[in-house]
């Protein structure tokens, strides 16, 4: 038979600091004064085997498990519980000696179950613990009020918690999923009969649409051979095409070169008479300067002629003077 061996408490109602209680074997007793928290470990322990009625955890929400929080103490974000049972005898169906069953809930409304560390669900927790009397409404977990409930309970409800201790819960359990399963099989097995049903009334139709598309195929299929030949032969032009392109294109590429030398040659002459150009430029220098030089001397040799032909005409007109003078000097002593 398993035995419980400890429970660890983190953020769960008022156990704020992560809280281990042991039980070794024998008998424990939790004592304490009202308000201390006794309860709780209660709810702790229906908590972690699956309880889901809020109002049996005396609560109205699922997070209002967590530590709210006091005036020293700020709330935290989690609360964890976690079970470790004795499994030597290896009354659950698991390998090992412990079995830590653990639940989580968080602020956020998250929560998870785990066995031994590994993710599980409630169902695995419930298959698990069937039988055994560990289970959330089994006789082992009985809150205070539960006796007197049971005491003043109908033959129906006590006869729940016999079952459990006697351990055939488990079966009942196995019997009612089995019903269940074959339920949906008998549905299923009324929807397949309508499914074949209308299958056979639609079957002369399905045979026609099977016709048209075997037809459908062959034709699909010749056609497919027939786009192939024509694609066969546009390919075939287009490579004749793009033969005579790419010859046209060879001898295109032929005059590019031609041209290209031709243009190589033009620009070296270019260069060459440019550096001709070059070189002429000190001849062309000195000869503008030898023409500025000749300019100005033949401007300076045309205005020594302007001043000559001045002198001279002055000259002329001395000179016509005095001949006009001596021959009224020579009439004046002829008349003397």
């Amino acid at each position: 038979m398993i035995s419980l061996k400890a429970l660890d408490l983190f953020g769960f109602k008022s156990f704020a600091d992560r809280t281990r209680f042991e039980f070794p074997a024998g008998v424990t007793a939790v004592v304490g004064p009202n308000g201390s928290g006794k309860s709780n470990v209660v709810d702790a322990i229906k908590w972690v085997l699956g309880e889901q009625s809020v109002r049996s955890l005396r609560g109205k929400e699922m997070t209002d498990v967590i530590f709210a929080g006091s005036a020293g103490r700020k709330p935290l974000n989690m609360a964890e519980v976690a079970l470790i049972f004795d499994n030597s005898t290896r009354e659950l169906s698991l390998p090992t000696d412990e079995v830590q069953i653990m639940r989580r809930v968080y602020r956020s409304g998250e929560s998870e179950y785990l066995v031994n560390g590994e993710t599980a669900r409630l169902k695995d927790i419930r298959e698990l613990f069937s039988g055994t009397g560990a289970a959330t409404e089994a006789y082992s977990v009985i809150e205070q009020g539960r006796v007197d409930a049971l005491l003043v309970a109908s033959g129906r409800d006590r006869r729940v918690v016999f079952e459990e201790a006697a351990g055939i819960t488990r079966f009942r359990t196995r019997r009612a999923e089995a019903l269940r399963r074959l339920e949906r099989a008998e549905q299923n097995r009324q929807r397949l009969a309508d499914i074949v049903g209308e299958v056979a009334a639609r079957l002369d139709t399905v045979r026609n649409q099977a016709t048209r598309a075997r037809r459908w195929r062959n034709l699909t299929a010749r056609l497919k051979v027939l786009r192939i030949t024509a694609a066969r032969q546009d390919l075939a032009g287009v490579d004749a095409a793009v033969a005579a392109v790419e010859t046209a294109l060879a001898a295109d590429r032929q005059a590019l070169a031609a041209l290209e030398q031709r243009a190589e040659a033009a620009t070296q002459l270019l260069a060459d008479l440019a550096n001709a150009a070059e070189a002429c430029q000190p001849k062309i220098a000195a000869l503008r300067a030898a023409a500025a030089a000749a300019a100005r001397r033949e401007a300076a040799t045309a205005a020594t002629l302007a001043m000559q032909r001045a002198r001279r005409d002055d000259l002329d007109g001395e000179i016509r003077r005095d001949a006009d003078a001596l021959s009224r000097a020579i009439r004046e002593a002829r008349r003397a």
